[in-house]
């Protein structure tokens, strides 16, 4: 088995804005796996605020370049128990393999991916579209030139409710808000009766990951579900989250990719919990991957190729938020050049 990888820059719309970062340029590096003749791709892209750089990415790559060496490929799960037994490779670019790897499995088999990975029997869920901190009337602006039916709003400032307010009176879409660790257990209590009022869906991850007394408070009080991102790194971290939040939103590129979110949508559902798959700023390869889990989700926030100008990859399409998988098995990818 062959492992090669490339990098991209990927250029995004409009500079994209959350509680703690801004940037205008995501790298990205897009993995591939070739074995018996069949090319299969994954992604995964540095990421300041968890401390994965790009040189770390690419050393890590490097050595599973040597590790995949004359292992025979046979199914995704084993290559991803052996890299995860036999190496120390990080799970931002184990995710990257991961994904390669079910996408090479769909290829050598004529199915899509999310085919043979099944559904928990409810509609397959639209996608958000986000809409990042900026001033109000910029804001707006971005949802006036993107009309689609449910946003996904960053906040975390000292304005956050006149912010859903004002973009309350431009659209009847669905808001879900994402404070990013950057509210007090007050601020949430306190808004989540109005943000309600205003339509909006959930809460995603308002405290810091160290506050789960905070968080508990809030469980049980919130009038709106809350839902774990920065608390729900790995498969490890969900059983943490029963009793603290509502629902965990999944990171492929966080957990180390398909094989383990599979585990972690099965823990939650045993749990009773809401399931939502997110993304990074990706192209296509990576975008492909997280919405061969759709059908096992709740809720979907996979718009990484909305928001960039230069995707170097075909694959999912979106139609008014609803996936159109590709007719290209596996995870439905190809690359452009």
């Amino acid at each position: 088995m062959f492992l090669d990888f490339r990098e991209y820059e990927l250029r995004l719309r409009n500079t994209f804005t959350t509680a703690h970062s801004h940037r205008d340029v995501q790298t990205s590096i897009i993995v591939s796996l070739t074995h018996d003749g069949i090319t299969g791709y994954g992604e995964v892209t540095p990421n300041t605020y968890f401390e994965i750089s790009l040189e770390m990415i690419l050393a890590d790559l490097e050595m599973a370049r040597v590790a995949v060496q004359g292992f025979d490929l046979d199914t995704p799960e084993e290559l991803h128990q052996y890299l995860s037994t036999e190496t120390e490779i990080n799970n931002f670019p184990l995710c990257a393999i991961d994904e390669a790897a079910y996408d090479w499995f769909g290829k050598k088999h004529g199915q899509p991916t999310h085919a043979f990975l099944g559904s928990h029997g409810g509609p397959i869920p639209m996608t958000d579209f986000t809409i990042g901190i900026d001033t109000v009337e910029k804001m707006v602006s971005k949802m006036q030139n993107f009309p689609w039916p449910i946003y996904k709003i960053k906040l975390g400032t000292p304005d956050d409710l006149r912010i859903v307010r004002e973009l309350r009176q431009h659209t009847d879409a669905i808001f879900r808000v994402d404070a990013n660790c950057g509210w007090s257990v007050s601020e949430t209590i306190k808004n989540s009766g109005p943000l309600a009022e205003l339509g909006v869906e959930f809460i995603e991850q308002p405290l810091d990951p160290g506050d789960r007394e905070g968080m508990k408070e809030v469980f049980l009080t919130s009038d709106l579900p809350v839902i774990a991102d920065e608390s729900c790194q790995t498969e490890y971290d969900v059983a943490d989250c029963v009793g603290l939040f509502h629902g965990i939103n999944i990171k492929l590129t966080k957990c180390g990719g398909i094989t383990p979110a599979r585990r972690m949508i099965e823990y939650a559902r045993s749990r009773d919990m809401k399931v939502m798959a997110g993304c990074m700023t990706e192209s296509s390869v990576g975008i492909s991957a997280v919405c061969q889990l759709a059908p096992l989700l709740d809720y979907l926030d996979a718009d990484g190729t909305l928001l960039i100008t230069n995707d170097p990859a075909t694959g999912v399409k979106f139609v008014n938020g609803s996936i159109v998988y590709s007719e290209v098995p596996g995870n439905g990818v190809e690359l452009l050049d």
